[in-house]
């Protein structure tokens, strides 16, 4: 089987575009795939984190994958501190990173704006992140949009490890769905939608409670006028509704169109926001149970020695082909 990793962030609340974006396709791709999905908390701490926080949204993250569907009898969830492998083989990776490398970064440069200061940490991540990938010689990586340039750096390094010691990874390759990958904010459909926008309204939460869910899609922002009729360059925040509309019901885009035909946006982000109660509600109760009967920590542990077990192999031919004393 071909092999995936992936994983998220545990700083702030998962979102609904990380539902559709990312824990959907994690979901679809377990039966096909030999998956290993983390959660990222070596990544989390590239900003300042709050000790309590910090341990609280690790095991949320890790409890909403399993409670999306993720199976841990058919991927492995873990950690990623958990298995030593990745940062030991993010060190060797970050000798291999040029510093213009790291610069061109858009996301170094977003997130670094505006700041007097700011930690190593997030300047050489990047290079951790094609660790998480290398480390299991992974086949294919999901990712958005905004990720496509780390993996290009991965794809580098990987090349750049294979011409000077010898042939060793594959060069991943993007898994990037056809739509819904990018789902926007809710009062912004030019920016992603994102747990760290400081309005609240501006994403849906997945732990959000129904009436959380209805009172801010009834707020979302549309555009002028009163057809409910898909397009990206004039009619983008509907067009982001419809997409969220379609990824959850299963309808497609043209068939939620003609389920409109000639309504207003009223009662089309009335049912709209039904559809996500419908869906958030049975993943709600499942991350619960999970929550309350601790085994969490037990999936976490499982998943954490199976990818160690395949980590160390890697670590140790690479540690080998670089000279190191095994």
């Amino acid at each position: 089987m071909k092999k995936v990793l992936s994983g998220i962030q545990s700083s702030g609340k998962l979102t609904l575009g990380n539902y559709i974006g990312a824990l959907k396709n994690f979901v679809s791709l377990q039966d096909e795939y030999s998956c290993n999905f983390m959660v990222a908390d070596l990544h989390a701490i590239t900003v300042p984190q709050d000790p309590a926080n910090l341990r609280e949204q690790s095991e949320s993250v890790a409890a909403l994958f399993v409670a999306a569907g993720i199976d841990p009898s058919k991927a492995n969830v873990y950690m990623q501190s958990h298995v030593r492998q990745h940062a030991q083989l993010g060190w060797l990776m970050t000798t291999l990173t040029s510093m213009g490398e790291l610069e061109r970064m858009t996301q170094f440069k977003d997130k670094a704006a505006g700041k007097e200061s700011v930690g190593a940490g997030l300047f050489v991540y990047p290079s951790l992140m094609a660790a998480d990938i290398l480390i299991y010689n992974a086949d294919l990586v999901p990712v958005g949009e905004d990720q496509k340039q780390h993996l290009e750096l991965t794809r580098d390094l990987a090349g750049r490890f294979n011409s000077r010691f010898g042939e060793y990874f594959t060069l991943p390759e993007p898994y990037i769905p056809k739509s819904g990958a990018r789902i926007m904010s809710l009062d912004d459909a030019s920016k992603k939608m994102s747990k760290s926008n400081p309005n609240p309204g501006s994403y849906i939460s997945l732990l959000d409670s129904p009436d959380e869910i209805r009172k801010k899609i009834s707020r979302a922002t549309t555009d002028s006028g009163r057809e409910v009729r898909f397009d990206a360059e004039t009619k983008p925040e509907v067009s982001n509704l419809i997409t969220i509309y379609s990824q959850l019901s299963g309808l497609s885009v043209a068939e939620v169109e003609q389920k409109y035909e000639g309504q207003m946006y009223g009662p089309f982000k009335k049912e709209l926001a039904e559809v996500v109660v419908s869906v958030l509600e049975p993943l709600q109760n499942r991350y619960h149970e999970i929550r309350n009967s601790g085994e969490i920590h037990d999936i976490l542990r499982q998943g954490a020695l199976n990818a160690s077990e395949e980590a160390e192999k890697v670590l140790q031919d690479v540690q080998r082909m670089m000279g190191f004393v095994i």
